[in-house]
Parts: structure tokens; sequence; C-alpha cells
């Protein structure tokens, strides 16, 4: 593939068009944008040299500054909230501290879970660096269940859940290790998953970490009223729901 030059022969860039990143709420104060798969919120230590950020694109798709309330890891899609100001930051990540904010997230794992509803309470470390170990907590409810004509050691299919997940405490990748340390590995998670899973959803050309923040509600640090925003699901990730013939759309979490 030839490379674009100036009349020297010398490469020159070309600018590649990006789509606006889709908001899903804004005000003067804050927004909840929907983070694509794949795309990091922020530059750190795991950038590993890479230089495409949603700050970044946020902050020139909006004009102005931003202020990142929560993190969500590069695999994971779905809403994540900003402020536009230092003083909306600081009262949102205190109801953030405080659990008076409620996310709620959609992930498919292997196996189906015993119960309906479940809790995992484990104790995680902080991340490469943070070694201490802190309470967390996880409260999973099993949506639906399906199979795949994989086999699966002794058995002739694989089988695999929906599950909402709603954490209780903001570790790191608390999810994705709470459904590892119940042998429920996250699907596409390719540092705490099961491989041979992964590999099975790739043969059905889904490529992506099935972790997916659905819906977030909080109070509006200025006015007091509810903001309840829902994320809808990606291509890929509804390209994975279809594989067991589950309902369309994102299933939203009742009031």
């Amino acid at each position: 593939m030839s490379v674009p030059a100036d009349q020297a022969g010398v490469p020159v860039e070309v600018a590649v068009a990006v789509e606006p990143l889709p908001l899903l709420y804004q005000d003067p104060w804050l927004a909840v944008v929907n983070k694509p798969a794949g795309l990091m919120v922020h530059d750190s230590k795991l950038a590993r040299g890479e230089d495409d950020f949603l700050a970044d694109r946020l902050r020139e798709q909006l004009g102005k500054p931003i202020f990142l309330v929560h993190r969500l890891d590069r695999a994971t899609s779905g809403c994540l909230l900003l402020a536009f100001d230092r003083e909306s930051a600081s009262a949102l990540g205190k109801a953030l501290m405080a659990g008076d904010m409620h996310k709620d997230y959609l992930a498919v794992c292997r196996g189906w879970p015993a119960q309906a509803a479940f809790t995992v309470e484990h104790d995680l470390d902080g991340g490469p660096g943070k070694p201490l170990k802190k309470p967390a907590i996880t409260h999973f409810q099993h949506l639906l269940s399906g199979e795949l004509p994989v086999p699966a050691g002794e058995f002739p299919t694989s089988r695999y859940a929906l599950l909402r997940c709603q954490p209780q405490t903001g570790r790191f990748r608390q999810i994705r290790r709470h459904l590892k340390h119940v042998f429920h590995h996250l699907i596409g998670d390719t540092s705490h998953g099961d491989g041979r899973h992964n590999r099975t959803f790739r043969m059905q050309g889904v490529h992506r970490m099935l972790l997916h923040a659905e819906r977030l509600r909080f109070a509006h640090p200025h006015s007091g009223e509810l903001v309840d925003v829902s994320a809808p699901l990606d291509r890929e990730f509804q390209k994975a729901l279809d594989l067991f013939g589950w309902p369309p759309g994102t299933p939203i979490t009742a009031a």
C-alpha cells in the first residue's frame, strides 16, 4: 500500500475522520458518554505508548475541560460520567465513594450460576504496584442462560449466562476478577478469563470483552433530581447475544 507524499517525496500525514463520541446525557455541569469498547479512557501506566484517549477526544469534541468522575477498562463499553467543573466533579466523586451512585453492568460469562441472584465478597488489591487488599463486593443477577454446540470436556455443549452486575465497591477490574473467583469467567477477558471459551466466541466473530456499563443512576449535584441514563449495546455485543437467540436491545433494570 502506497503512502501519500509531498512533491519532494516526503511522507505526509493524512487526517483521519473520527466520529464524535455519543453523548447519552449533557447539561452545563456534567455529561454521560457511551464509551466504545477498545478505547482507553485516559493516559496511564497501562497505556503502553498509545496516544488515543477518550478524555482527549472529548475535550476536543466539546471544546472545554472535562473531569472524569470514574473509569472504565479499555475493553469495557457503556456509561461513563464526567463533569465540566471541579465543584461538580467533587460532588459526584463524593456520591460515588458514599455508594449513592448506582451502576449496572451486563456481562456474558461461562457456565450457569446455580442461583438467580448471588453476591461475591472477595478482597482485591489495587492492581499493579498496589498490593494492599481492600474489601470488594459485587452483586450479580442471572438473567438468561444459553448453550453453544461446542463440546466442553465430557459435555456435548458449552453453557453461558447473561448476568447483570452491580459493584458495591470500585476496585481494580472488580467484576472481571470476582467472576474469575467464582469460576464464571467473563467472555473475552484476556487477563482473567478462560482462553478456550474466548476462542469459541472469536470463532463466532465476537472479538470484544463482553462487559458493558448498561445503566447509571445518581442525584444531580446541583438540582438533586435523579439522572437515569442507559447505554445501548454495540453491534458486536448484540451479535454475541444473538448467538443464543436472546432478546434484542439492552435489558433495562427495573426501577
